[in-house]
Parts: C-alpha cells; sequence; structure tokens
C-alpha cells in the first residue's frame, strides 16, 4: 500500500517524548515554551502561541482579534469545514468567496465583491501548500481597516515572495494533524507580531487566565502538551528537508503526466514557494475515466488517494441556510474533479513511478 499521508516518526521523536515522559511534567509547559520560541523563528514572527489543533489555533486568532456577533469574516468556500466554523464559534457571519481555478485559492477580487459595512476580517486559505496572492489582499484589507488571518493549516514552510505564510497578516494559524507537512501528533499554533494580540491569545488558550487563577476574558482550554511539543520540536527540525523531497516528488509527478491527456496538474505562482501538503491533479473529461473510476483502480493497486473537498462550504448541510441560492461556479466545478496523490516525504521515486505507471494503464497511453 502507498499511503496518502504518513507522519515520519524516528528516533529524534522518541528520545524528546521519552524525556518529558521522564520529567513528569506532560501537560503545558518549558517544552511547549521552546516550541513556541523555536517555531516563531521558522515563520518569521516575533511570538508564536501553541494550541492543541489548527482549528482551535483559527478561534483564538479571530478571539484575540475582538471578532463578535454581528462582525462578517470573509473566507473561501473551497477548504476544509474550520476554516469557516472557528468564525461561527465567536458568534460572527462566514461570508464565502469563489478561487482561482489554477491555484484554488481565494482572489482578491472575489474578496471585494463581498465586503460590507459589517465585514472585520479576512480568512485566505494557503490551499494545499500554496500561499494565496497576499499583496494584493493585503492592500485591500488596509484600505478598507480589515484584520487578515492566514490560514496556514496546509502551508508549514510555504512562501510568498520569499516571505513565510504566518508572518503577512496581522495573525497565522498553522495545524499539526499528522498528516500535515511536520506534527505534533494534534496540536496547532498561532503566530503574530503584535505582542497585544499574542496576550491575548495566550490568555484565551488557557482559560481566559492573566495570572494563575485570574481570569479576564472567557477562554478554553486550548494548551499543547509537553508531549506534544516534544514531538514538534524533532519535526521542526526536520521540515525544510522534508519540504524539499515533497516538491522534488511533485516535479516527478509532473513529468510524468506531460504524455497523459486529461490530467491537469498543479500549478506554482510564481509568487508562491509551494511546499505540497497536497499533490492534486484534476481528472478532466479527456481522460477516459472519471474520478469515481480512476478511484477503483487506484484502490485495486493499492495506491492511496484524496479528495480535498467533494462538497465546497457553501454546500454543507451548516451552510446551506446561509447561503441559500448562492453558487460559485469554480469551486463546484473543480470540487468534481480534484483528486489529490501520495507526495508526502515517505514514498520512493519507484512509488511515484508505480502511481504514473497506473494512471498510464488507466488512459491507455
Amino acid at each position: 500500500m502507498i499511503p496518502i499521508a504518513k507522519p515520519v516518526i524516528d528516533e529524534e521523536e522518541k528520545s524528546k517524548v521519552l524525556e518529558v515522559l521522564e520529567s513528569g511534567i506532560l501537560a503545558h509547559g518549558k517544552v511547549v515554551e521552546e516550541f513556541e520560541s523555536k517555531f516563531a523563528r521558522f515563520s518569521g514572527v516575533q511570538h508564536a502561541i501553541a494550541t492543541n489543533s489548527g482549528t482551535s489555533a483559527l478561534h483564538t486568532a479571530l478571539a484575540a482579534l475582538g471578532i463578535s456577533p454581528g462582525d462578517e469574516v470573509i473566507t473561501t468556500t473551497f477548504s476544509f469545514i474550520a476554516s469557516a466554523t472557528c468564525i461561527l464559534m465567536q458568534g460572527a457571519t462566514p461570508v464565502f468567496c469563489d478561487v482561482d481555478a489554477e491555484t484554488y485559492n481565494i482572489t482578491v477580487d472575489a474578496i471585494k465583491k463581498n465586503i460590507t459595512s459589517k465585514t472585520k476580517a479576512i480568512i485566505p486559505v494557503h490551499l494545499y501548500g500554496q500561499t494565496c496572492d497576499m499583496g494584493p489582499i493585503l492592500d485591500l484589507a488596509h484600505d478598507h481597516d480589515l484584520f487578515v488571518v492566514e490560514d496556514a493549516c496546509q502551508a508549514h514552510g510555504a512562501l510568498y515572495n520569499n516571505k513565510p505564510v504566518g508572518s503577512l497578516g496581522q495573525m497565522g494559524a498553522f495545524s499539526f494533524y499528522p498528516t500535515k507537512n511536520m506534527t505534533t501528533g494534534e496540536g496547532g499554533i498561532v503566530t503574530t507580531n503584535n505582542e497585544a494580540l499574542a496576550k491575548k491569545a495566550g490568555m484565551f488558550r488557557n482559560h481566559g487566565q492573566s495570572s494563575r487563577y485570574m481570569h479576564e476574558m472567557l477562554g478554553y482550554n486550548y494548551r499543547m502538551t509537553n508531549l506534544s511539543a516534544a514531538i514538534g520540536l524533532a519535526q521542526l527540525e526536520k521540515i525544510n528537508t522534508a519540504n524539499k523531497k515533497r516538491r522534488a516528488n511533485a516535479q516527478l509527478y509532473n513529468k510524468g503526466f506531460e504524455d497523459i491527456v486529461g490530467i491537469h496538474t498543479p500549478a506554482e505562482a510564481d509568487y508562491a514557494h509551494h511546499v505540497y501538503h497536497q499533490y492534486t491533479v484534476e481528472i478532466e473529461q479527456e481522460f477516459p475515466l472519471s474520478r469515481d473510476q480512476v478511484i477503483e483502480q487506484l484502490k485495486t493497486k493499492g495506491i492511496g488517494f484524496g479528495v480535498y473537498y467533494h462538497t465546497p462550504l457553501h454546500q454543507q448541510p451548516l451552510f446551506t441556510s446561509l447561503c441559500k441560492g448562492k453558487s460559485f461556479p469554480v469551486a463546484e466545478k473543480k470540487a468534481k474533479q480534484v483528486l489529490s496523490l501520495p507526495v508526502h516525504s515517505a514514498i520512493s521515486k519507484q512509488d511515484i513511478t508505480t502511481v504514473l505507471e497506473a494512471f498510464k494503464a488507466m488512459s491507455g497511453a
């Protein structure tokens, strides 16, 4: 079986976890603080606040910014559900936008059409490991006095014009779920250059405490454990190497798909350093098989796959009443065509060859 994702856990992770176990201090502590400091440097920011998931990181960022009932927050319809449920968690209203046909990311033109007097923030999602075109988005946000929270949950180490994601808006949010480019088992982190926002985020993820048993705001138990942070410290040392392998794997796929008609390979924008959390192709009409038929063939050959995402957010049952009558044609079309293939750092060149040969056989080439 060639899995769609596989966390690479080596002796470094085991050793660091064992150190925490032997210390007896398993919950939030000095190891988390060390991870926060090192991830802040990695992301080019002054502050990083570790949480227990990417979802809680997004929620924490919005809470720190004071997003509240009556506010609107603009985001993409083509993403994981947490990109929008974090808005609901603050009692605000998500406003969805369509995406660019090549990058699958939200565009400044789509955002511009949806700004109202109630708009308070924008959540651009760096989908599949490629950054949004952030320059125009940041300029628009500045002109309208809007906050920008980067959803970088799939983009650890990605760059926009050589600047790290998570350092571009007022705040960023990352996920460390096991399928991501780096993991802590479960976990997330908020990034910012604003000291006041960092302080609020730190309070929010710890029951709203400003000091021990002194609670100044409504908060939650979103703390990361020392055990998770220990894994993260080891993973952080490997992330650049792992991302280079992902990029190399993507190039092998791109070359292999050149002669296969009906497979649209991912485009890397000029401004972006893509880290390929997912290598996502589109099964076009010219290909002999439908996406569902391709999936069945991959299953028989033991090749992992993923469909991210088969239902845009505006069509999810949670949001259908909010989005009644709305249509986002690009996202809806892509949802029927996208198919992600194994690109993680643990696969071999032979694995990629096996995947490509399966597609060649399906194409009749």
